[in-house]
């Protein structure tokens, strides 16, 4: 029997079904995640949180560790997409590059930071997350490599010049969040604060005055 329209429409909606349910598995191991934790929750516990089946779980997801695969890659997706967008708009200056790009850092530690948190620790436990983690890092390196250059750093090969620096600094930004976060979530905003003025002495000619707490503006 050949496919009418309708047919073929029925079956173009099935994934849009399967995404809103792999949605729900998503935001249901998210929200285990603080509680009671990725060591401690189950497939079981995430399945009946999702209002399924642990059968219909397996359908979309393998194990445990597929779904928080699955979740750190929508989280970096969500932080390459909110930190690293403001790179693209050649009207703002190198310094409120950073400073945009570390703020919206910041608010995904604020939004997601039991996700971070894992994609952290579970780097070396679960290679796919290992992966997913260093790319989003190489991801923001390149991306803040071209506004290091901009600003008049050197473009060469050199431990000093635009592209280690940019490595290192987000390497550095991403460490701090997650010892500010594991040790103290209320103090992410100082953190962020500390980051942009390392960030900031990095921009060649770029010293201008704290504000009068003595931490740079963080721009909104």
């Amino acid at each position: 029997m050949a496919s009418t329209p309708r047919t073929r429409r029925r079956h173009r909606e099935a994934p849009r079904k399967g995404d809103l349910r792999e949605q729900a598995i998503l935001d249901t191991a998210e929200t285990l995640l603080t509680d009671p934790g990725p060591e401690t929750m189950t497939v079981e516990d995430i399945a009946r949180g999702a209002g399924i089946s642990r059968g219909s779980l397996y359908f979309y997801f393998g194990s445990k560790n597929e779904v928080l695969t699955a979740l750190v890659t929508r989280t970096v997706m969500r932080l390459r997409d909110t930190a690293l967008i403001p790179t693209a708009d050649a009207g703002l200056t190198p310094r409120e590059v950073v400073t945009r790009a570390v703020a919206a850092t910041e608010r995904i530690w604020h939004e997601h930071g039991p996700v971070m948190r894992t994609a952290v620790e579970y780097s070396a436990i679960v290679p796919e997350i290992g992966q997913i983690w260093s790319a989003a890092i190489t991801v923001a390196r390149d991306a803040m490599t071209p506004i290091l250059i901009r600003a008049g750093l050197p473009s060469g090969p050199g431990p000093t010049d635009a592209e280690a620096l940019a490595h290192a600094m987000c390497w550095m930004t991403e460490r701090n969040f997650y010892r500010t976060y594991v040790d103290d979530p209320g103090q992410l905003s100082r953190t962020a604060a500390t980051c942009t003025a390392i960030w900031h002495s990095t921009l060649p000619g770029d010293h201008d005055s704290p504000d009068s707490d003595g931490t740079p503006a963080i721009l909104e």
